[in-house]
């Protein structure tokens, strides 16, 4: 699947706006500077007619990221939060992210049949027998009868702390594979503050087991086998013992919703839970804008 066609309209329609201005689009390496936070642009407001147009890149920008320029999606995230009471920055910000996809217009993301080779000693498995005994899946009663070869989920979870320099919020990142097919991608503030790294990433966590037990349900009500618990693979390993061991005890107990609610899931066989590396987890590119050279690395395990 490739969004060429729209990014070169795009680009177009972009361009012949800055044209008669005697401006033109950077170009640029990465879709926005690391160190780049739109929570603390300080330039001057825009103009009423400035906030329109505004709003309509971020409309072009927003299709492009469901077409699978998954490389933008953090950046558009974070700038669509700032629909309203915008700055000039942020409209530069854009027509950065405009000169990236100028010189990157030619991804395509290839849908791949084939499984995950996961070994026994990836998954750790626990007898959770004593802990949450009447537990099991919400399987529908009316599902139809599964058809043909089972599905594998696999799940990249992963979150920044605090990530926001202004009200200190942490943010989610979360991309679903289908056997090795991206379907599902996710980039958003999280609505609560959360004291640690431990917190962020725990309510990370939650949020993709309400997802995988959403796609598990409709995956059954479409006739689809699953092939064994969602393998979910995050980058803290504090977090995946926490969530694979079911004698791990809360220190944080604020995050207890969070942690009972991951805890059911593993008990009942929804997925299980390994430890990544942060330079493998694709998810990171979801929750901080990165360099080149490791968006780089990682969106060609997404991106050809």
């Amino acid at each position: 699947m490739s969004s060429c066609q729209y990014i070169k309209e795009a680009i177009r329609t972009v361009e012949n706006y800055l044209q008669p201005q005697n401006k033109s689009l950077p170009k640029a390496r990465q879709p926005c500077p690391s160190e780049y936070h739109p929570e603390l642009d300080i330039t001057p407001y825009l103009q009423d007619d400035e906030i329109s147009l505004y709003q309509s890149y971020i409309s072009i920008l927003r299709w492009i990221v469901e077409l699978g320029h998954l490389d933008i999606y953090i950046h558009t995230s974070l700038l669509s939060s700032y629909m309203m009471h915008l700055k000039i920055g942020h409209m530069e910000a854009l027509y950065h992210i405009f000169g990236y996809l100028k010189l990157h217009d030619h991804s395509t993301m290839v849908f791949d049949h084939k499984y995950i080779n996961w070994t026994d000693s990836d998954f750790a498995e626990y007898d959770w027998t004593g802990f949450y005994n009447d537990t099991q899946e919400d399987i529908p009663p009316n599902a139809p009868k599964p058809q043909g070869h089972p599905v594998q989920i696999n799940v990249f979870v992963d979150a920044s702390h605090a990530s926001n320099k202004l009200n200190r919020r942490s943010h989610t990142g979360i991309l679903i594979y289908m056997n090795s097919s991206p379907t599902i991608w996710y980039s958003k503030s999280q609505k609560t503050v959360e004291s640690s790294t431990f917190g962020s990433e725990f309510v990370a966590l939650r949020i993709a087991t309400e997802k995988i037990k959403a796609l598990r349900y409709k995956l059954r009500m479409l006739e689809v086998p699953l092939d064994g618990p969602a393998n979910v693979l995050v980058d803290n390993d504090t977090v995946m013992k926490n969530a694979t061991i079911p004698s791990s005890s809360l220190q944080k107990r604020h995050n207890s919703i969070c942690f009972h609610y991951v805890h059911e899931a593993v008990a009942s066989k929804v997925m299980h839970v390994a430890y990544i590396p942060s330079s493998e987890n694709l998810a990171d590119m979801f929750t901080k804008m990165l360099g080149a050279t490791k968006l780089k690395s990682l969106m060609q395990n997404v991106l050809y």
